[in-house]
């Protein structure tokens, strides 16, 4: 079962489809149709190898108009993919000029590129922020003790985070909604009652990774009869298979949203806080001007776990272009509109 963002995403892929014939139909372009309010953009969209150019002209007076061009980005993943096509093409009909690079590269590339100002913005985990570039790995006791830790490593490196994302994108333990069910199992503590026969999957670094069986055992003195070591995106196929009982996963993972599975609960956030903060340049923050961060927030504020697992169901499931699902996804939920100048 389809979460109702695929549902509403394929409907609208159908239709595009059927307008242009059948075929021929450029789905992957991003923000290629005209916006319907007189008020806003009329964006276009180039794309070029892994970077995809936008320009904007304007109707009316927009936040973005005269502001300098930027260059956005995003990481080689669907997640990513998803979250770079929602900022560019939210900016783009502010009418900022905007271009996103696909594939930003690993973190000192990322660092580098942020510091001599060819990468403006580009979403990041908390818990990335904090364990790979802080280089901290002990554990935060809330949400806002992460954050706040992140930020300071931030404003050292002349970068600020905008307001975190609503969904958190970390480790987490699944099984069946069967399983959960025959075995009464709603957290990863409950674990222990069905321990001693558990077979649980995962990339093979989970065996001995801080993020793994280690903080299972750490947080819930959870130790499985048995880990079986699995290739990258197998383990819901083992789990409906029953080759395996419980299965390392990212939370957000598409899978999720179909009803099949069920994620258990980390009451003790043994698996820290991933939540999505966007990296901005104090430079690109003071040149793009308040209304740059504010369109950006006003997508954030939207990505709940649900919908975050419904967005990447649709990618990495259905297999839609991330730009046609992030197009959908604004058009539906507003976010297309004029900015509000009390939003910034």
């Amino acid at each position: 079962m389809r979460g109702p963002v695929t549902l509403l995403v394929t409907l609208a892929l159908s239709a595009t489809l059927a307008g242009c014939g059948g075929g021929g139909g450029d789905a992957a372009s991003s923000g290629s149709s005209t916006p319907t309010h007189s008020s806003t953009a009329s964006p276009t969209t180039t794309t070029t190898g892994q970077t995809t150019t936008s320009s904007t002209t304007s109707t009316s007076t927009l936040p973005g108009a005269g502001r300098p061009a930027v260059t956005i980005g995003d990481k080689n993943y669907a997640e990513q993919f998803v979250l770079g096509e929602l900022y560019l093409i939210a900016l783009q009909y502010q009418g900022f000029k905007v271009s996103i690079d696909q594939n930003i590269g690993p973190n000192s590339v990322v660092l580098g590129s942020l510091k001599n100002h060819t990468l403006a913005m580009y979403p990041e985990y908390l818990n990335v922020i904090n364990q790979t570039f802080s280089r901290d790995h002990h554990h935060f006791p809330t949400l806002l003790d992460a954050y706040r830790h992140a930020s300071r490593w931030a404003a050292h490196h002349g970068l600020r985070l905008l307001v975190p994302t609503p969904f958190s994108d970390t480790t987490g333990i699944a099984v069946t909604d069967i399983f959960a069910s025959q075995h009464h199992l709603k957290s990863l503590g409950d674990l222990l009652d069905v321990a001693n026969t558990l077979v649980i999957g995962g990339a093979a670094q989970f065996r001995t990774d801080r993020s793994g069986l280690p903080a299972l055992a750490a947080g819930y003195g959870v130790a499985p009869a048995k880990f079986e070591p699995l290739a990258v995106g197998d383990q819901y196929a083992a789990l409906a298979a029953d080759t395996i009982q419980a299965a390392f996963v990212s939370t957000t993972d598409g899978q999720l949203a179909s009803g099949d599975y069920r994620l258990l609960q980390d009451p003790q956030n043994t698996f820290g806080y991933g939540n999505v903060v966007p990296v901005i340049t104090k430079k690109a923050y003071a040149d793009e001007g308040p209304a740059f961060a504010a369109t950006i927030e006003r997508v954030n504020r939207t990505l709940t776990l649900s919908t975050m697992r419904e967005l990447n169901e649709a990618v990495d499931v259905a297999q839609l272009p991330p730009a046609t699902v992030a197009k959908q996804y604004l058009e539906t939920h507003g976010l297309l509109s004029p900015l509000p100048a009390s939003q910034y």
